[in-house]
């Protein structure tokens, strides 16, 4: 993979769907800076609103380089422009409102209440602007009697009901190993905004978007809540089994590599049973149907492994292949890295990122549209690095008054 080089933001050609769209970002973290990350790579302008004194606590969190910058950072900031604006100044306020004045689009991520304190809220900002749309991500949600307790991406995993479902049964419920929470109330976002940007072409008027992480999470749990209230079930752990359906499971090989086999339907449990040379198994009154694997499955997840355990991984996915049967191994970043359905979707982009001073790789814009693609015209800037020219080409503020602005420490 050869390193992009990156132009200034301003001089790229934006060819994404939500192109000449611009996005005030306030806030810090993952949930709703996440959702300003999709919006830049789909072509919206983001304008990142940061404090002065340090920035977005993203600058430095995860694996760090030896100076404490975040290799996380490119890849959440990337297509972003900041601006350093001190919020707890009435003139820092001013500054935000002028810059709300112009664009499509808030997204922010405050406790509740906090914005509208500051006189930044919805009702403050729509009256100059009435198309705007302002897309609120939190913990618990605009109202109710939790609204403005403190909430992150893990609490609404564990409220939301994703907590209780990963893992193994006999353990205490653990994380994905990722911010899903976060992520998915992300997403939601993301599809709030465009849904609103949408109507609005309609209606010519904005609205307000209310993403909870609990409800975001809440609204992936399938059927969890009529299984309990029609039929008395209460989903739990099952580690890394499909209740009921077999087999669908992870599976070693001789060399230490794991494999998820997916055999949900009778003629794929067939070709697995070729694959096998065990093709009597498909007639085996235990496992002859998608019913009667799913009561026999911990017996035909021991038939399956033990002929895994026997073959190396590239043997075994030759003889999967061979069957047309679904597989996946389970991948760390070196096999991503080294993978060619990675590499022929071209799916890891490396871009030089001048706060690290070394290229950096990270995911390429998804979903892939045919005729206005997303792309990646930046890479996470440096603290205020686009201040004076937002303040005057946004805002409308001239050169005498954004030295005023520095000099009283407004912004940076």
């Amino acid at each position: 993979m050869i390193a992009k080089a990156i132009a200034p933001l301003w001089v790229v050609s934006v060819t994404g769907p939500l192109t000449g769209i611009r996005v005030l970002e306030l806030g810090s973290f993952i949930a709703g800076p996440f959702a300003g990350q999709l919006l830049g790579d789909y072509g919206a302008e983001i304008i990142k609103v940061e404090p002065p004194s340090g920035g977005d606590p993203m600058r430095s969190w995860g694996h760090c380089d030896p100076d404490g910058h975040s290799y996380w950072w490119p890849a959440i900031a990337r297509n972003k422009k900041s601006i350093a604006i001190d919020l707890r100044t009435s003139e820092g306020r001013t500054v935000v409102r002028r810059l709300a004045k112009s664009s499509d689009v808030v997204l922010e991520n405050f406790t509740p209440g906090r914005l509208a304190d500051w006189q930044l809220g919805y009702d403050d900002l729509v009256g100059d602007n009435p198309g705007l749309v302002m897309t609120h991500v939190s913990g618990f949600g605009q109202t109710g009697p939790r609204a403005t307790d403190p909430g992150f991406g893990s609490i609404g995993e564990a409220m939301g009901g994703i907590r209780h479902t990963t893992g193994w049964p006999d353990r205490q419920s653990t994380r994905a190993g990722i911010s899903l929470g976060d992520a998915i109330a992300s997403l939601f976002a993301v599809t709030g905004t465009m849904a609103a940007l949408n109507e609005r072409q309609r209606s010519g008027r904005g609205q307000e978007v209310d993403v909870a992480i609990y409800e975001a999470v809440f609204a992936l749990m399938e059927s969890t809540i009529a299984d309990y209230d029609l039929g008395g079930h209460v989903r739990g752990r099952t580690g890394s089994v499909l209740p009921g359906v077999a087999p669908s499971n992870v599976y070693s090989t001789l060399d230490g590599a794991d494999v998820l086999i997916a055999g949900n339907a009778d003629a794929i449990f067939r070709r697995i049973c070729v694959a096998m040379n065990r093709a009597e198994l498909a007639e085996d009154p235990r496992y002859r149907t998608h019913e009667s694997r799913g009561i026999n499955q911990t017996e035909l997840d021991e038939i399956i492994a033990g002929w895994t355990a026997k073959l190396r991984v590239e043997e075994l996915e030759a003889l999967l292949d061979e069957q047309a049967i679904p597989y996946g191994r389970i991948f760390t970043a070196p096999d991503m890295i080294t993978d060619p359905q990675f590499a022929a979707r071209e799916l890891i982009e490396r871009y030089e990122d001048e706060i690290l001073g070394q290229e950096v790789p990270m995911a390429a814009p998804v979903p892939r549209f045919s005729r206005t693609p997303g792309q990646i015209r930046s890479t996470g800037p440096t603290l205020g690095q686009h201040t004076d020219q937002i303040l005057e080409s946004v805002a409308g503020y001239d050169p005498e008054q954004i030295q005023l602005l520095r000099s009283d420490g407004v912004v940076a």
